[in-house]
């Protein structure tokens, strides 16, 4: 009896270490192009592993934003999430390089950029504890407002918002004069709808995922600072999949986020032209009015630096490759 007993529990210890189910939470809608890309790659982990690892999501911030998710991943409620670049920041504070306002003047020159930097952020937030898989570009934040802004000074008396717990967009509110109103994103659409906040900073495909575009007039055409998403899973949790099925989870998440960047690009060109469509005016800044916003975001970027946001070797680093960047 003793020896069946021992049998049964070396049985189900064998099940609990070399299958795993992994809860990964995500903003992301149901039907939503980075749900399909997740949706098929779970299909083929579970494939490849021979049912071993398996991916459970929860869409559409059922669990909350990143902020919520961060701390259920810490309880051990969830093993990750898909969420934006800025709340891993604590883990690794040089991620915040791409969010120095107004230091990129096109895309490819974020293209030619991330070539040298993507794998020093995704090697830095493994060492913080969190394996990811690459970075899924969301394209330049722009203003987004129920008044015209084409100057810096315009923004003074605006209820703006800035994202909770994200130490680099308060530092740069901070040299722009303005006292933002920290929201979670869940709750940034009925802040536009109540007046509780009347201007934003996002991207066009993010804006009209998140309707909040029907609640704002103006977009200033200014690239604030370049958005990306990743999805990061704990460590500790990733760890205890068996070595081969930790190869085969990195590499079809690797080319689901591979598939996801090279599809946002074009998707933010035609969500900026649906908002034209839509009747939103889109304000392009003249040259002296563009030459103010360089200024301040020169100014934030060593503010940010100062505060400890973002390292100067890092800034560095960047600068040097804007140099020679076509």
């Amino acid at each position: 009896m003793l020896f069946r007993v021992l049998i049964i529990c070396l049985s189900v210890l064998s099940v609990s270490v070399s299958a795993a189910t992994l809860k990964i939470a995500t903003l992301s809608p149901e039907g939503s192009a980075w749900m399909q890309k997740f949706r098929k790659a779970a299909a083929d982990i579970k494939s490849q592993t021979d049912g071993r690892v398996k991916i459970k999501f929860y869409p559409g911030g059922v669990m909350g934003d990143d902020e919520a998710v961060l701390k259920k991943i810490k309880i051990r409620q969830l093993h990750g999430g898909a969420m934006t670049g800025g709340s891993l920041a604590r883990y690794y504070t040089d991620s915040q390089v791409y969010s120095l306002p107004l230091k990129f003047d096109s895309l490819g020159q974020v293209s030619q950029v991330r070539e040298a930097i993507d794998a020093e952020i995704l090697q830095g937030y493994e060492d913080g504890g969190f394996v990811s898989f690459g970075l899924a570009g969301g394209g330049f934040a722009y203003i987004m407002s129920q008044k015209p802004i084409a100057h810096p000074e315009d923004l003074r008396g605006t209820k703006s918002w800035a994202p909770n717990a994200d130490p680099a967009t308060v530092v740069a509110f901070d040299t722009f004069s303005i006292s933002p109103i920290p929201l979670g994103i869940g709750d940034v659409l009925a802040g536009l709808q109540t007046g509780l906040i009347d201007t934003v900073a996002t991207s066009p495909v993010a804006a009209i995922t998140l309707q909040w575009h029907t609640q704002i007039k103006h977009v200033t055409k200014v690239p604030l600072i370049y958005l990306y998403a990743v999805m990061a899973v704990q460590k500790k949790a990733f760890d205890k999949l068996k070595t081969e099925d930790q190869l085969i989870v990195r590499t079809v998440f690797s080319q689901a986020f591979v598939e996801l960047d090279k599809e946002s690009e074009k998707d933010n060109e035609k969500a900026l032209a649906a908002l034209a469509g839509q009747g939103i005016n889109i304000i392009t800044p003249d040259a002296e009015q563009l030459a103010a916003w360089k200024a301040l975001g020169n100014k934030a970027a060593q503010a940010m630096i100062a505060q400890g946001a973002v390292s100067q070797p890092m800034v560095n680093k960047l600068e040097s490759l804007l140099a020679d960047a076509e």
